[in-house]
């Protein structure tokens, strides 16, 4: 099934989050966003590869400031497309749970998944005011609060005993009071674990007589056993290799199929 935003401007990850979700008349809940995964990374695998996607950028990329241009990314559609992966990586992490429910969460983690929820759940609450919206923005109805100044241009008034002096004495006194906080820079190391690579290690131990799981797995990261579990999956979607599993939560043998 081929979806397609039917709006005329780009929509960002949430709302293609909430459209698949009500597409498969589903609740906004953390099983759900597990069902709507596939069909998510499916729209963004799109987006990556083909950057004039209408789906994303409208009927015209071309006149588009978050689009491409000429084939190419602009700076603005890398950031936005980096939005649609950041919102794909959380997606990822709740399927993993919902496919390994003995996999234990940080509480990091676990704040992430109630987030992108309640991000859902509010985008999905505000979403009918949105057009209301945009036609008050459109008709120029813009409230302020005295109607006797509505119309007039913005003016500076201040009352007639401050100076000039007073006014920079008062602004030398809030810019030193900037220099009392310290910016804290926090470094954070971030690991690139790619799936191509955890698929070719498999066959490789598979070749090697290693055909349980665990023994594969022994040793890694918590990221690395997500990511080698999902390129189990992609093995043995493309009929690569063959798993038994005698009975729930028990090992899990490898062997390649032919063999």
């Amino acid at each position: 099934m081929v979806y397609e935003l039917k709006s005329e401007q780009f929509t960002g990850p949430i709302e293609k989050l909430l459209e698949l979700i009500e597409g498969n008349k589903m609740e906004v809940t953390e099983l759900s966003l597990a069902e709507v995964t596939d069909d998510f990374l499916k729209y963004l695998e799109g987006l990556k590869t083909d950057p004039t996607h209408n789906d994303m950028y409208g009927a015209s990329p071309a006149q588009n400031m978050y689009g491409a241009r000429n084939g190419t990314w602009t700076d603005e559609g890398v950031r936005i497309l980096s939005d649609f992966i950041v919102v794909a990586a959380r997606l990822l992490l709740i399927k993993s749970k919902a496919l390994l429910p003995s996999l234990e969460l940080t509480e990091e983690e676990k704040g992430d998944i109630k987030d992108l929820e309640e991000r859902v759940r509010r985008y999905q609450a505000i979403k009918p005011l949105i057009k209301l919206f945009k036609t008050v923005y459109e008709n120029k109805n813009i409230s302020v609060s005295r109607p006797l100044f509505f119309g007039r241009p913005a003016v500076f008034n201040p009352p007639k005993d401050i100076s000039v002096d007073d006014l920079r004495a008062a602004m030398r006194v809030i810019f030193e009071s900037f220099s009392q906080f310290k910016l804290e820079v926090e470094k954070l190391k971030i690991s690139l674990i790619k799936l191509e690579d955890k698929i070719e290690e498999i066959a490789k131990k598979i070749e090697a007589g290693i055909g349980e799981f665990s023994s594969i797995a022994n040793g890694k990261s918590r990221s690395e056993i997500i990511v080698l579990f999902l390129a189990l999956l992609h093995l043995l979607k493309d009929q690569i290799i063959r798993v038994e599993q005698k009975e729930k939560f028990s090992e899990m043998n490898i062997t390649k199929i032919g063999s």
